[in-house]
């Protein structure tokens, strides 16, 4: 749901928002932020050239320091869903329930102060083993610990749940599906059945599929997080003006055709030319037409199934490519 304005002036005529009243007003857990300062800012590498362009100038920021390997146990109760500036989901503000310790994780759609989650990276507590009568058993133990915002290792997840801020290595945190509304689905496990009919992961890795349609092979032992990511209608946010980009440290990009010839290969000639040359980046490199980047040789081991491409081909009305 979008929140829309009265158009009193023009800056709000065309603003849309996603409807976030559950968000804390308040600041930041200052202990756990620390300013963000210095030429980075705008977009400049340790000798002051820009490596970045269109960064610069914004809101001053502080750094949200962000739990993405989630190796405590134990409940957690989350405080409050407080938004951050430096990325584009919600985190949320966790009390450990024995030592009253805070952090931050990125929050799943639908949490809300008051929840409580637990991480189960460190292993099954003896409790929730007694109960299962000693012996794991996957069915039990997804009943038990696949909740929304609670942490587990890749086999402990059930095949086809949806899950986000996923690792890739055991001992790493989360690398992927970390943005507003990312997920990533379990694919498949290498599992075998024993006698007594509990299923048990004999294979090192798990197979999960990305929003991109890539299927990538990640650690049984790397971390997720049961759920989606929050902010879901993030992508759907119009700024409705050009000073709100400012604000978000965005600078203006400038078209090739309206730069001077030193500048870009596009620039200069009379009127909208750009010298009868295929459309290039400043530096030359074709920005367009399926120009390949990528490495043929030494391809990456852990993708089982690139993303669909259509390598700058023109699709047709059927979805399918020419």
């Amino acid at each position: 749901m979008m929140r829309t304005y009265k158009p009193r002036t023009p800056g709000v005529r065309h603003l849309r928002r996603p409807v976030n009243d559950h968000l804390w007003k308040g600041r930041a857990f200052l202990p756990l932020t620390f300013p963000k300062k210095g030429q980075s800012k705008g977009g400049r590498n340790n000798s002051g050239k820009i490596t970045v362009r269109h960064r610069g100038g914004g809101a001053k920021r502080r750094i949200r320091m962000v739990d993405f390997s989630r190796w405590t146990p134990g409940p957690h109760t989350v405080d409050r869903i407080e938004y951050d500036p430096g990325r584009s989901a919600h985190i949320a503000l966790l009390t450990e329930n024995s030592t009253g310790k805070k952090s931050y994780i990125v929050a799943a759609d639908g949490m809300r102060a008051g929840d409580v989650v637990q991480s189960y990276r460190s292993g099954i507590p003896q409790d929730l083993l007694d109960s299962m009568g000693g012996i794991v058993d996957p069915g039990i133990l997804a009943a038990r610990t696949a909740f929304k915002g609670n942490c587990l290792p890749m086999h402990m997840i059930p095949v086809g749940m949806q899950i986000y801020n996923v690792g890739s290595r055991a001992t790493g945190g989360a690398v992927f599906c970390r943005s507003a509304g990312t997920y990533a689905t379990v694919v498949s496990k290498d599992e075998e059945t024993r006698d007594d009919g509990t299923k048990v992961v004999v294979g090192k890795y798990v197979n999960v599929r990305l929003q991109s349609g890539e299927v990538r092979k990640v650690s049984k032992d790397a971390c997720a997080t049961i759920g989606v990511a929050s902010n879901t209608l993030h992508q759907y946010r119009q700024l409705g003006k050009a000073g709100r980009s400012r604000w978000l440290n965005i600078r203006p990009t400038v078209r090739g055709v309206a730069m001077n010839a030193y500048k870009h290969p596009h620039g200069g000639g009379r009127g909208k030319s750009k010298g009868n040359r295929h459309p290039t980046s400043p530096w030359g490199t074709p920005a367009k037409g399926g120009y390949k980047t990528r490495r043929k040789h030494n391809v990456n081991k852990w993708v089982v199934t690139p993303r669909p491409r259509n390598y700058g081909r023109k699709s047709d009305k059927r979805g399918g490519s020419d």
